[in-house]
């Protein structure tokens, strides 16, 4: 089987069965592991898929700059964004996420909902400066420019000093077996440390992040409350998730 032929081979695997094993690859083609983690290796490097241990996983879309991902399925996180702004009760403190799912979540608050919103995200304070019955708190640290967002230490300490009832989340991949994935280490640990000071925290993940994986591990599964995600309900992924006993809600 040529180079190309092997290459088309991996990416059918990737969008029928959400994983490569490179052991199975080569046993099937009778080529050897080597000759698959090469192919594995390529298709990392152009983006098209994300190693793994043993194999690879879908990479997620959304593992670009602040500005590219505006454009990535924004009717998708329009319709997530408003079933995750239903959650937000009137006199309840949430801490929300930055990135574009959750600035359009900051958008789809009602303008006169009391609430405390806490945010490392300068683009989501900006964006609710108008909602004159929302109490506004910005945790400050180190600006990651690629997301828009404070991270670092200073970020994470900022975070250990609020509590709230709800954490609204953001990653760039959800995957049955890789979990819940973002692109940057910091990114990661700065999403733990707000996850942790919430009673609730529900994961905003529009359909193009189902599936897929990123670097960095963000959460296990036991640590959210829930999925709100767009994703039709038939979707293989979401029946995996299920059965792993996630709560999937839909955003229609």
């Amino acid at each position: 089987m040529l180079a190309a032929e092997r290459r088309d081979h991996l990416l059918g695997l990737l969008a029928r069965e959400g994983k490569i094993v490179a052991k199975d690859v080569a046993a099937e083609l009778g080529i050897s592991g080597d000759s698959v983690r090469r192919d594995l290796r390529d298709l990392a490097a152009e983006g098209l898929c994300h190693r793994v241990y043993g194999g690879a996983l879908p990479a997620s879309p959304a593992v670009v700059d602040y500005a590219a991902r505006e454009g990535v399925a924004p009717g998708g996180k329009q319709r997530v964004a408003a079933t995750a702004a239903e959650l937000v009760r009137p006199g309840g403190t949430v801490i929300l996420d930055g990135g574009t799912t959750a600035l359009a979540v900051a958008h789809a608050l009602p303008r006169d909902l009391a609430c405390t919103v806490i945010t490392h995200s300068p683009t989501v304070a900006a964006a609710l400066l108008d909602h004159q019955e929302a109490e506004l708190f910005l945790l400050g640290g180190r600006v990651f420019k690629h997301s828009a967002v404070a991270c670092g230490a200073a970020a994470v300490e900022a975070a250990q000093n609020v509590s709230a009832d709800l954490c609204l989340l953001g990653v760039t991949g959800v995957h049955p077996e890789a979990g819940l994935t973002t692109g940057d280490a910091e990114e990661a640990a700065m999403k733990r440390a707000l996850s942790a000071r919430a009673a609730d925290t529900y994961i905003l993940a529009s359909s193009e992040k189902i599936g897929t994986a990123s670097q960095f591990r963000v959460l296990p599964w036991e640590k959210v409350s829930g999925l709100i995600t767009d994703t039709d309900t038939h979707d293989m992924v979401i029946g995996q998730l299920k059965a792993l006993g996630v709560d999937v809600l839909e955003a229609n």
